[in-house]
């Protein structure tokens, strides 16, 4: 997937989850501040995030999330990692 894929899934998963206008969300809107999420919001869309990338998302790189993009960037790291492992079955 294209970094631009992944901002577009994971707006897409904000969006849904929380019932917000996607065109609202851009890479650089706050999580917290600009859509107004909190905590356990957070817990929801990392569980969210996980199916999706099929890896765990460790805590620590979560606590540092500030906007939109920064998580597009933890999902695209995760499915990165992943590839190795996809390509060592095939």
């Amino acid at each position: 997937m294209t970094h631009d894929e992944i901002l577009a899934y994971v707006s897409t998963t904000i969006a849904d989850l929380f019932e917000l206008d996607a065109q609202q969300i851009r890479a650089e809107s706050t999580v917290f501040e600009d859509l107004d999420l909190d905590s356990i919001d957070a817990l929801d869309l990392v569980a969210k995030l996980q199916q999706f990338t099929g890896r765990r998302i460790e805590e620590d790189r979560m606590r540092g999330v500030r906007t939109v993009g920064d998580i597009a960037r933890i999902v695209a790291e995760q499915l990165a990692a992943a590839a190795p492992d996809a390509s060592a079955a095939g």
